[in-house]
């Protein structure tokens, strides 16, 4: 049985156009690690005769980038059959993957490209001149380069002037949206409660790596349990490898900031302190890296009389699975190594923050609900507002900001029992303290899980109520 693949049609269909093409195609594939660049690139490589895939290794003390070269040759020889190659350049090793790719349509993968070209400065420009000189003259050749350490593909070809006017697809895949992640379910889609699937997706998010691991036919729990409680289970060990591969040297500072923002979002200044240094270039750097890999995320808030962004933002642990391993498996990680039972419980107090990053994370499919077109967007994002003299401090988890003079104020509950009409004294206290102008319309939005109590519904107090396990289904 193979494994499935699910998804990323628009991605698969970018990159199908290549094949149309009269020239030789440079592609950069970029995102989180198990987000799925390799997957991606196999599936595409189905609908070509020739595929090569080349595969950095994941860096170790002492990595040198004549390991990386002897790799590369093993990998050359497994797949083209060329022997007696020598190590020692890069530039040789890409001279002979030319030579035997130069006719016909050919795909040729190179995945975690920085991992195997960190450590060589020189790796970079001869893969520059090698594809200038002897790729390229391959009129039916692509080549992707592939990479989960985002920064260092923006900052070192993206943005090098070695590769200007050479890439001709730049894709960042993000998670898989939630119509997408309930064909893992299959074939029990239909049978399975939002609920139940909303707990599992706490944990993963819409990674499709570890959503391949779900067992349909078990609880939610169960899938949990074996997922992350065991000391041999795969979101157990998962952590570790994303910071000692990933982020190698930095990997303590990297580790310091997501532990901060587990506990909630915070400011520069906060991240700064925990650091322990001045907030600037470095403090800034990493973060940008944690963003650009798909951790963290950061979100201005905006000035609602004038639609424009502010200076404040609020930096955002995005990624369910940090969060969750953060609160949860990690503080059980001693009964886990002991094979002690854990037990799960307080489903509703995990799931707070959780259940708001998939809110997040689909909030296209969101607007296209409340019928808002893209075109019509000022802004939107999470909302915070400081307390001055004036007004005092909000904080609110979704707002919608349309050139018609309309705010769309989305509150995010999760909750296994049906909401009450408490809801309603919360969010009139929120709106209360929002210094929104008089020519702005507010529209209260919530957004459910498991139902609204009749209460809820004939109040008319929302303007829409909206079940998120509709985005479940097939759009």
């Amino acid at each position: 049985m193979k494994d499935p693949f699910f998804g990323r049609k628009r991605e698969l269909q970018i990159l199908k156009r290549l094949l149309s093409k009269r020239t030789s195609s440079l592609v950069v594939i970029k995102g989180r690690r198990r987000i799925g660049k390799s997957r991606l690139a196999e599936e595409f490589g189905k609908s070509l005769k020739t595929t090569y895939t080349f595969v950095g290794l994941p860096p170790q003390k002492n990595m040198t980038s004549q390991h990386q070269r002897e790799e590369f040759v093993r990998q050359m020889q497994e797949q083209l059959n060329i022997p007696g190659i020598r190590a020692d350049d890069w530039g040789d090793l890409f001279w002979h993957l030319a030579n035997h790719t130069k006719e016909g349509r050919v795909l040729i993968v190179l995945d975690e490209i920085n991992w195997m070209g960190d450590k060589d400065p020189t790796f970079l420009g001869k893969l520059k001149t090698a594809w200038d000189v002897h790729f390229k003259k391959n009129v039916e050749l692509i080549l992707i380069l592939s990479g989960s350490m985002s920064s260092w593909i923006d900052k070192n070809i993206l943005s090098s002037t070695g590769f200007v006017g050479r890439i001709s697809v730049d894709m960042t895949l993000d998670e898989l949206p939630l119509s997408v992640c309930n064909q893992f379910w299959y074939p029990r889609e239909s049978m399975v409660s939002s609920y139940e699937k909303f707990k599992i997706l706490s944990v993963t998010g819409g990674v499709p790596r570890y959503l391949e691991e779900i067992r349909p036919e078990w609880t939610a729990e169960e899938n949990i349990y074996v997922l992350c409680f065991e000391k041999e289970a795969f979101l157990f060990k998962e952590f570790n490898r994303i910071f000692s591969d990933l982020f190698s040297g930095r990997s303590d500072s990297y580790l310091k900031i997501v532990q901060k923002l587990a506990q909630g979002n915070a400011v520069l200044d906060d991240i700064a302190d925990v650091l322990e240094m001045k907030k600037g270039g470095t403090v800034s750097e990493y973060l940008e890296d944690l963003i650009l890999t798909g951790y963290v995320s950061r979100d201005y808030t905006w000035n609602l009389k004038t639609g424009v962004s502010s200076s404040l933002s609020h930096y955002r642990l995005k990624d369910n699975y940090l969060r969750f391993y953060l609160k949860v498996i990690e503080p059980n990680s001693h009964k886990i190594l002991q094979d002690a039972p854990v037990k799960l419980t307080a489903w509703d107090t995990i799931m707070g923050l959780q259940f708001e990053n998939l809110v997040l994370n689909n909030r296209k499919n969101l607007k296209e609900h409340l019928n808002i077109a893209p075109e019509n967007v000022i802004f939107d994002n999470p909302y915070f507002q400081k307390s001055t003299n004036t007004h005092r401090g909000c904080q609110i988890d979704y707002i919608v900001q349309t050139k018609y003079n309309s705010l769309y104020l989305c509150e995010v509950r999760f909750s296994k029992e049906k909401i009450g009409l408490e809801v309603i004294e919360e969010i009139q206290t929120k709106i209360e303290r929002l210094a929104a102008p008089k020519h702005l319309s507010i529209w209260p939005v919530l957004v459910h899980v498991n139902g609204v109590t009749d209460a809820v519904q004939k109040s008319g107090f929302f303007s829409k109520i909206i079940d998120f396990g509709d985005f479940l289904c097939v759009f």
